[in-house]
């Protein structure tokens, strides 16, 4: 089967840029806020706040690794601490509720680890009355999208929008009823794992998704003169 391939994140991000463009997305005079699952969803943010001029943050979510499996999503935490668990989750023997807490416990410490580090770059952006465009570079399972959108709907978004190039077509489905609309380039029958969709999928480093929040988020020096 032919597949659509990205040379990378960012070319990828500027697809979907033509995408929501078509589909007057961000077209009118409040521009939408780009709010990136990192940290691969980030290079695709960045790129989606250039195209539609507009701000990116991030909006933070973990995977919780199965046991014995790490590459295999049990579910997600988000960062208020709310768990996702996905469908298959029950059936594995090993995931008891202790073994769910502990992971939850662990990922928590991740994200206020990566809190503390992109918000010393990036106060987190206004999301109350906004559109709210969520990305990340593809969904396998959907459950870390599934978290964060649940944090940006409690957050007050007046619209989200969930923009991604690739996705299984059933977490399609699972997302739909957590946002307004879809916008995915790609939902290959055949999906087995983000990466079989990207000629270059390298890791993205903490660094890289500082450097990107300086260049298209507030400047935490600014935001800091204004409410002083």
């Amino acid at each position: 089967m032919n597949h659509l391939f990205f040379t990378d994140r960012e070319q990828a991000g500027w697809m979907l840029v033509e995408r929501l463009r078509a589909h007057d997305v961000g077209a009118g005079t409040d521009k939408p806020l780009v709010l990136a699952i990192p940290r691969g969803g980030v290079e695709v943010g960045a790129a989606l706040a250039r195209g539609l001029g507009t701000e990116l943050d991030v909006v933070l979510s973990r995977k919780l690794r199965a046991p014995h499996q790490p590459e295999l999503a049990l579910g997600a935490v988000s960062e208020t601490g709310e768990i996702h668990l996905n469908h298959f989750a029950s059936a594995m023997t090993d995931a008891g509720d202790a073994y769910v807490e502990a992971e939850r416990k662990r990922q928590m410490e991740e994200i206020g680890r990566r809190k503390t580090m992109f918000r010393a770059v990036r106060p987190q952006a206004e999301i109350r009355g906004r559109t709210v465009i969520v990305t990340d570079d593809g969904l396998a399972t959907g459950a870390t999208m599934i978290a964060a959108l649940r944090t940006v709907r409690a957050a007050g978004a007046k619209e989200i929008v969930v923009a991604v190039p690739v996705a299984a077509p059933d977490r399609l489905d699972a997302i739909r009823p957590l946002c307004d609309r879809i916008e995915c380039l790609a939902e290959p029958a055949d999906f087995w794992a983000v990466g079989q969709f990207y000629r270059s999928f390298e890791q993205v480093s903490d660094e890289r998704v500082c450097e990107l929040l300086r260049d298209f988020g507030v400047p935490a020096t600014k935001w800091t003169r204004e409410v002083a």
